[in-house]
Order: C-alpha cells, then sequence, then structure tokens
C-alpha cells in the first residue's frame, strides 16, 4: 500500500488485511482472563477494604470500574477490527499525523511505568522461589545506596525477570498471542486452586468477609467511593486506548465485543473476590491478614508448592505484562519513527525506561497507588479517550480514509500534521484535574485551592473525558 520511504509507514503499523485476521472470541475472552489474573488485581480490593469499605464494596467497585472502561473499550476497539489498524494510527484521525504522537507517548510513558511494576513483581516472585532452594541468595551484601531501596538478591532477580521479557519481544507477536492462551488455561485452575486451599484451611471464608465497613455516614462513603471507582477505571485507562492494537486481529466486530465483555468485568471481579477470599483465610491461619500473595506462598513449608505457586505468578506476571504493557508502547514508540523503529526497538525502550521509574519504590505505598498513581494517570488518559470517541463515532460517523492515515499531506495532516483542535481540547481536558493532583501528591498543600477543584480530582477520568470530547465536539463539528 505504501513504499519504504514513507515517514508514517511500516510493516508494524500497517493494516492487517483480512485475510490475516484471525482472533475469535475466544481469544479476546482469554486476552482479558490472562490480562486480568495478575498480583495487582489479586490485591486491588486490599486498598479498598483498608480505605474502609466492606468486602462487598470492595468487590462492587471493582466490577462497575470494569463495567464501565469495557464501554470505550468496546468503541475504541471498533475502529480496530474495521480497518485492522494500530492506536497510535487512528489517533492520527484525530490528532494529526504527527499530533497522535502526543497521546501515543502519555499512554506509552504510562505503559513503561505499568511495566516496570509488572516486572518487579515478577522478580519479586522469582526471587522468593530461588531463596527456598538458595538460601544465600537472601544473604547477599548490599551493593546499592540506601536511598535506592533496593537489596542485591531482588534486585538480581528482577533484571532476570526483565531480561526474560526482553526476549519474548525478540520472539515477537505471534509469541505473545500463544502466551496468553495457556496463561488464560492454566492460571484460572491455580487461582482456584488457591481459593481452595483458603476454604480448607480456614473452615470457611475468613473474618475480613464479616467485617462490616468503617465509613460513619453516607457522606464519608461516597468521598472514598469515587476516587476509588476513578481509579479501578483508570487500571485499564490504557488498554481502553490501545484496544485497537488488539482487535486489528479481530475476524468481526461481534468477536471483539462479545469476547471483552465476557472476558474483562467478570474475570476482575471474581480474581479480585478470590484476593479477598484468601486474604480472609490468612487472618485465622497466620493471625494477620496477608494480602500479598508472595509473602502467602513464602510462608508454605512445602519447596514443591512453593515453587508451583511462584511458577504460576511469573507466567500470570509475564504474560500480562507483554499484553498489556509492551505490544501498545512498542507501536507508540514505533510510530515516532516508523522507518528506523520497529516493534522489537520499541519494546526495547519501554524495558529501559520501566528500570528507570524506579518501579519498587511505585508499589510500595498502597493508597499512592490507587490516588496518585491510577486516578492521576487516568486524568491524562481520560481525555484522549474522549477526542478519539467523539471523532470516530460523531464526527467521522465511523468512515476513515485508511491510505490518509498514512499519507503525509493527506486529510489528516491538518496544519503541519496537527490538529489544533484536538490538543486545545486535550489541554481543556487536563486542567481541571490539574490542581487536585498537585493536592493529592502533596506539592500544594491542602486548602490553598478551592475544595470544589480540588475534589474535581476525584472524578478525573470522567471529567477529563467529558471536557475534552465536548470541547473536540464543538471545534470539529463543522469542519468535516
Amino acid at each position: 500500500m505504501q513504499n519504504e520511504n514513507n515517514n508514517l509507514y511500516s510493516e508494524d503499523l500497517a493494516p492487517i488485511p483480512l485475510s490475516n485476521r484471525t482472533w475469535n472470541t475466544w481469544n479476546y475472552a482469554a486476552l482479558w482472563i490472562s490480562m486480568s489474573l495478575c498480583i495487582p488485581t489479586y490485591m486491588l480490593a486490599s486498598s479498598l477494604i483498608e480505605g474502609g469499605m466492606s468486602w462487598s464494596q470492595a468487590i462492587f467497585t471493582i466490577f462497575l470500574g470494569n463495567a464501565i472502561v469495557l464501554v470505550p473499550m468496546i468503541l475504541n476497539g471498533h475502529a480496530g477490527a474495521q480497518y485492522g489498524i494500530p492506536f497510535p494510527v487512528l489517533a492520527r484521525a484525530s490528532f494529526g499525523t504527527k499530533g497522535a504522537n502526543v497521546p501515543a507517548l502519555l499512554r506509552a510513558i504510562v505503559a513503561c511505568g505499568w511495566f516496570g511494576i509488572q516486572t518487579w513483581i515478577g522478580g519479586s516472585a522469582l526471587f522468593q522461589m530461588l531463596k527456598i532452594w538458595i538460601p544465600s541468595l537472601g544473604q547477599l551484601p548490599q551493593i546499592f545506596p540506601s536511598s535506592f531501596g533496593l537489596e542485591t538478591g531482588p534486585a538480581i532477580t528482577f533484571l532476570l525477570f526483565w531480561f526474560l521479557n526482553m526476549y519474548i519481544v525478540y520472539l515477537g507477536v505471534e509469541s505473545i498471542r500463544k502466551l496468553l492462551v495457556f496463561k488464560a488455561i492454566f492460571l484460572p485452575l491455580a487461582a482456584l486452586a488457591l481459593f481452595f486451599w483458603a476454604l480448607v484451611a480456614a473452615n470457611g471464608l475468613g473474618p475480613i468477609l464479616a467485617q462490616p465497613a468503617k465509613f460513619q455516614t453516607s457522606s464519608e462513603f461516597w468521598a472514598f467511593f469515587f476516587p476509588a471507582l476513578t481509579g479501578m477505571v483508570g487500571f485499564w485507562a490504557t488498554l481502553s486506548l490501545n484496544i485497537p492494537d488488539f482487535t486489528r486481529y479481530a475476524k468481526s466486530q461481534r468477536a471483539q465485543i462479545v469476547g471483552q465483555a465476557i472476558g474483562l468485568p467478570p474475570s476482575m471481579t471474581l480474581f479480585a473476590f478470590i484476593g479477598v477470599a484468601v486474604t480472609s483465610a490468612t487472618a485465622i491461619v497466620y493471625g494477620s491478614a496477608i494480602w500479598d500473595p508472595l509473602i502467602l506462598a513464602g510462608k508454605f513449608e512445602n519447596k514443591i508448592l512453593v515453587s508451583f505457586a511462584m511458577i504460576a505468578v511469573l507466567i500470570s506476571t509475564l504474560a500480562t505484562n507483554i499484553a498489556a504493557n509492551i505490544v501498545s508502547p512498542a507501536n507508540d514508540f514505533a510510530n515516532l519513527s516508523p522507518s528506523k523503529i520497529d516493534f522489537k526497538i520499541g519494546g526495547y525502550i519501554t524495558g529501559i525506561i520501566g528500570i528507570l521509574i524506579f518501579p519498587w519504590k511505585l508499589v510500595a505505598d498502597p493508597s499512592g497507588y490507587i490516588f496518585k498513581w491510577l486516578v492521576g494517570y487516568s486524568g491524562l488518559l481520560g481525555p484522549v479517550g474522549g477526542i478519539m470517541i467523539v471523532d470516530y463515532f460523531f464526527i467521522r460517523h465511523k468512515n476513515l480514509s485508511v491510505n490518509d492515515l498514512y499519507t503525509e499531506g493527506g486529510v489528516y495532516s491538518y496544519s503541519k500534521g496537527v490538529n489544533w483542535a484536538a490538543m486545545l481540547a486535550l489541554v481543556l481536558g487536563i486542567l481541571p484535574n490539574v490542581a487536585g493532583f498537585f493536592v493529592a501528591i502533596d506539592v500544594l498543600p491542602k486548602g490553598s485551592v478551592p475544595t470544589w477543584l480540588s475534589n474535581l480530582y476525584n472524578y478525573a477520568w470522567f471529567v477529563g473525558f467529558a471536557v475534552s470530547g465536548f470541547v473536540y465536539w464543538f471545534l470539529m463539528r463543522r469542519k468535516v
């Protein structure tokens, strides 16, 4: 379709021909089952329960957040399935052929953060397993400064797991699909085994499931619920943008719609519940609630059992990491210079940035994880989603010129490759959440900005999505 000298075209970003679109409903269900069954999902309810929710309120919040984010997931996935194009190419329709690099890089940097977090979790699982067989691994001399907050043994296994991720990138996209299918079969069995262990070991479901909410008034509950819900939406806000990276392989629209609907909300909710139930059982078995499954597995006395548990965690984390946090940023970085950066180089760039963000510090604070990390970046990605969905469905009515998406000077070039209407809408969607974010990360003291303004941050994704979507529609309604 395009020649190799085209700066907007590469084999990795090219439309997938109909003959190569092989993903069916089961593949998309497996994608979400695979990505949902990960350690952050298992621990997701813990922060909500620690914040004051009952287990049922926490599980409902998780389900509702995933049901909400499913909507933009399916809507953005439509263009991928219709035209076979990835996220950064679809973004060219609304942001321009060069302007698309802005949302692509916003998405990519967030993915690099997630990549680092998941790689740290996988490295921790590897450390727990190897330490059982090689006890001296936990007693290595300290080689990093104390300010790093990093011990030598976990650092080694972190890097080993990092290299394993990079090797999967080297093998290519098809290896990722096979890994996801394997995980979708293996991990549910491992999760159910852990659940039945909890039932037997605790002779029931334990005290956490009998624990009431800690909120004294309904206003206290709602004040916690809405930012928590925003955090749950933010959990997969990244994928709600780059889902075309996967739906471009769909056999049909029905495959991606039904597959995602039966795969995402149920699996996220079920696995979060298993996390609650198992943790509740640990309060009886070990005398205190253990939310971290890595610490729990380390308490088992049987070396084979611990190794099996850790291998399950490694497979889970590897599959989620590659699918959710490598495919998209690899394409996003490739979009910067398609003729020079391919999928593999983009993946390697993601891996390097993932180390530089110090992920072990990012996950150290559970409250910061939800209310700073998840809510914070949702305020960046919500506006992008609003603009892209309004552009595709309400401005262009699902009609795209695929050739122009790969052509300099085509209909999507706007002003020197940038659609300034989209840029303005993006900025205006982000602005309402800035003050609240600065308060949340303690840059601004509480009370230094009006309460109503700082409280907007509790709805960051929703506010950004609505403001940017409306502004973009208003600016573009007569231009196309």
